[in-house]
């Protein structure tokens, strides 16, 4: 048995995993002329119907979002909208929660005196952490005590104002299917 050295560019056979997948999108004319067309909806059915789990390359999401080394689930829109060059680059489940923060902060922008630190920390959290939305979707404040994403301390940090907010803005507004790793 031989170890070997993998960098933090991960193994080659991932990275050419993404590239083939990549060159196989570009060259089909039939998600060329969609994509030009934003008929998104066609693309995602002739991807999930004619490419995704066929024999040989066998793709699907999950392998793709490992090959490039996303830390949350995406959509086939999302990889096709990287590889056409519509958007630069995958964002970071971080990146998507503060952008999500400040479209919350500018709704309901906070007092001064306010803890923005704390209620940031509390959103990213309720977003991101089934277990804390559970204790405070069934106000079981005492769990808290033994949490590790979120503990009383923290909690109690946050004006109560925004306790009942932040739930309600996220269960209306919010995709979490998309943080999710």
């Amino acid at each position: 048995m031989k170890e070997q050295y993998i960098g933090y560019e991960g193994m080659k056979i991932d990275r050419m995993l993404f590239k083939k997948f990549e060159d196989r999108i570009i060259m089909d004319d039939v998600i060329k002329k969609n994509v030009e067309l934003s008929n998104w909806e066609q693309v995602v059915s002739h991807i999930q119907n004619e490419i995704f789990d066929k024999p040989e390359e066998y793709f699907n999401l999950e392998k793709l979002r490992k090959a490039a080394k996303i830390d949350r689930k995406i959509s086939i829109r999302e990889v096709v909208e990287k590889i056409f060059g519509i958007i630069p680059k995958f964002k970071s489940k971080d990146e998507l929660l503060e952008e999500e923060f400040d479209k919350f902060i500018s709704i309901y922008p906070p007092e001064e005196d306010v803890n923005l630190r704390a209620l940031k920390y509390f959103f990213k959290a309720y977003i991101v952490d089934n277990e804390i939305r559970k204790i405070i979707e069934t106000k079981d404040f005492q769990a808290l005590q033994t949490n590790p994403t979120l503990s009383i301390s923290q909690f109690k940090e946050v004006a109560n104002k925004y306790k009942e907010v932040i739930p309600l803005y996220i269960k209306d507004y919010i995709n979490l299917e998309k943080f999710a790793a």
